[in-house]
């Protein structure tokens, strides 16, 4: 009997070479060989006889190889093109394989076999090109319900599906039930070893439908019940108390006046912090909308307690810039505030770690290097995190764990659609603030082609002569002529001859961390009148006197990225705009340039790029904490995530700490969920 961490090599034919084809699939152990779900099935249960066949259609065939197979190179000596003609009672179909040495012995002439393949025209005839077949009566992957898979080279389709069926029968008497039957009979759901089963060789389409109904309700049922039971587990934490403080010294410092959504927002996280259980909460806004200022409340609240406070930004830029924003602002207050980054060197941190120790700093605002082991806080009460999907759940826990009962307050400016932030944010709880200050303007849109470069360039021009700036995004850093992307170094060489006299910068994330910095300085005092970047100015960067941003190869992008490109303009008094070029032109990215011309919304826009991209590419990166989803679908799936959510938290009422017989190993699954180990079952 084998264990579901066993090797892939515990199946029959596979060595160490095979082995290290499918670990590039992240393929290690059996378990990870049963989840390596298909991307589709194909219904292969269609037969019919060759005169009865059309082109086009993709049908199966039983017949006889009439002619033995023979092989000539091509007419370009590229390849060597093996043929042979097939014959059942209705007639004759020729069959042509490419480069297939092995060929000649696997389709022997007079033996009977079950092609599948598509059947196309060829000068004037039909034909099928390298069909897959099986012989006559040992038919397992045609005329079938059969799975395709992901592959990578050396690793086809067969070999992929013999090793599945391997993996099935070496675990078909170990595999443990993962679900309560009280869940399983309440949601009507198979099984978890008739699931595993029929997600890959279902006898029919309807088992493959119940099936990955049950894996997908499971799938999200434990991401719920671990971010719900996670959220249960620190409110049995303690935490410490905040009283209530005067806020009005810190509001009458700020240069204007705090919207109703920022007081409301503030107002709930005063009585967060002043509960029995430590805080965790995310703060959810449109680009602009004020968050910081939220955050900076909540930090001058831990102070005035007595306790200390971290702020962590994903980048050094975004991590300079509030500190260079809110540090003097705290220290008029007598508020001590420092900043710590990775490009620091030695010296200076061990001085700020020092001071952090002696208690000389109240608010350390950094980068990663805040969760180094040699920072410690003798008094964290309150860690905020901006740009909250940029950091990984195990990033924001060590940031929590510099102290005991610790508050949690995450940022972030990209919209989340609900169903994402069920995932993303299960164990937090929510506020939006859904109001922008007074004199925000609407940034009005364009999507434009190559034909509108030189009109586009004449209005930077004159968005310059008026003493405003611009930034131009590009995808690459780099000229490649492989892609053909707009890259930013030779661009900002070629703006500079087309607009002499325009004071052109460039920013990209080779550069090192003082250059950026004063690249982003000479900007910001607008000594730079056109920054070239890349997307290192995505989040956060605050130039109010920049009224144009333009994105080169827009079509690259998702559009939640490109709305928090386009929220870097529009932040000061003058009227701003957004221009998009699109290289490529095709239906689907006219459609999705057309929702960033039409809206400025930033839900309604995240819920359809949630929709045109899914998940994995939501953010156009995927260091953002998201667990990996096996089979279900957040663009697709909302019912069942809505299903299993209910679920979940029933289950949690009934059984907080999941300490009965039946919830044991779902418990199991649980723990693996927030531990370093890949597979999910012992």
């Amino acid at each position: 009997m084998s264990s579901l961490h066993a090797p892939v090599t515990e199946i029959s034919g596979i060595g160490e070479v095979t082995a290290k084809k499918f670990n590039k699939l992240g393929i290690m152990t059996l378990w990870d060989l049963l989840t390596f779900y298909p991307v589709r099935l194909e219904d292969r249960r269609t037969a019919k006889k060759i005169a009865d066949l059309a082109a086009g259609e993709t049908v199966c065939i039983t017949a006889t190889v009439f002619t033995p197979v023979t092989g000539r190179p091509s007419a370009s000596g590229a390849m060597t093109v093996f043929r042979a003609t097939l014959r059942d009672e209705s007639g004759f179909l020729p069959v042509t394989f490419f480069n297939n040495k092995y060929i000649k012995t696997m389709l022997l002439q007079g033996r009977e076999y079950t092609f599948y393949g598509k059947v196309s025209a060829s000068v004037g005839r039909l034909e099928m090109v390298s069909p897959e077949f099986e012989p006559a009566g040992q038919e397992r992957f045609t005329k079938a319900v059969t799975p395709v898979y992901s592959s990578t080279a050396g690793l086809p389709q067969r070999a992929i599906r013999k090793a599945v069926k391997g993996a099935l029968e070496l675990t078909k008497d170990i595999l443990p039930e993962t679900l309560p039957p009280s869940i399983r009979d309440k949601h009507r759901l198979c099984g978890l070893s008739f699931a595993i089963n029929s997600i890959h060789f279902p006898p029919d389409l309807e088992s493959a439908e119940l099936a990955r109904r049950r894996l997908v309700f499971e799938e999200f049922f434990i991401l719920q019940t671990a971010l719900r039971g996670q959220k249960l587990m620190n409110r049995r934490s303690s935490a410490f108390r905040f009283k209530d403080t005067d806020l009005s010294p810190f509001a009458d410092l700020l240069p204007y006046e705090l919207t109703n959504a920022q007081k409301r927002v503030i107002g709930e996280i005063s009585a967060d912090v002043s509960g029995d259980f430590p805080m965790n909460r995310l703060v959810q806004g449109d680009v602009g909308c004020g968050k910081t200022a939220v955050a900076a409340a909540a930090m001058y609240l831990a102070v005035k307690n007595g306790f200390q406070a971290a702020m962590m930004a994903p980048t050094e830029i975004l991590a300079a810039q509030h500190y260079g924003e809110l540090g003097p602002l705290f220290e008029k207050l007598g508020i001590r505030a420092r900043l710590i980054t990775g490009s620091l060197t030695k010296k200076r941190k061990n001085e700020l770690s020092r001071e952090l120790a002696e208690n000389s700093i109240d608010i350390l605002f950094g980068t990663h290097a805040l969760i180094e082991n040699s920072v410690i806080f003798p008094r964290l009460a309150l860690a905020v995190t901006d740009e909250q999907h940029r950091f990984g759940v195990r990033q924001r826990a060590r940031l929590a764990e510099k102290g005991e009962g610790v508050h949690i307050l995450a940022m972030t400016a990209t919209p989340i659609p609900r169903s994402l932030a069920l995932i993303m944010y299960g164990d937090m709880d929510v506020s939006i603030v859904n109001e922008l200050p007074p004199g925000r303007q609407k940034i009005d849109t364009f999507c434009v082609g190559e034909n509108m470069r030189r009109r586009i360039n004449a209005f930077i021009g004159r968005e310059v002569a008026a003493g405003h700036q611009a930034y131009i995004v590009c995808p690459a850093i780099d000229d490649n002529p492989a892609t053909e992307l707009k890259a930013a170094a030779s661009y900002s060489e070629n703006l500079r001859a087309a607009l002499p006299g325009v004071s052109v910068g460039l920013l990209h994330g080779r550069m090192k961390a003082a250059e950026k910095d004063a690249v982003m300085d000479a900007f910001s005092k607008n000594e730079i009148s056109v920054l070239v970047s890349t997307t290192v100015i995505e989040v956060g960067v605050n130039v109010p006197n920049a009224t144009m941003m333009i994105v080169e190869n827009a079509e690259r992008f998702g559009l939640s990225q490109l709305h928090q490109l386009r929220g870097r303009v529009g932040r000061g008094t003058g009227k701003s705009y957004c221009v998009l070029f699109a290289q490529n032109t095709d239906e689907q990215t006219l459609e999705r340039m057309k929702i960033m011309v039409d809206s400025n919304d930033g839900l309604k826009i995240a819920e359809k790029d949630l929709t045109l991209r899914g998940p994995g590419e939501f953010f156009g990166s995927r260091q953002h904490g998201l667990p990996e989803l096996r089979i279900a679908s957040l663009a697709n799936d909302l019912d069942v995530l809505k299903e299993s959510g209910a679920a979940a938290e029933a289950l949690l009422k009934a059984d907080p700490r999941l300490e009965k017989e039946e919830n044991i190993y779902l418990k199991r699954r649980i723990d693996e969920f927030f531990s370093e180990k890949r597979g999910y079952l012992a």
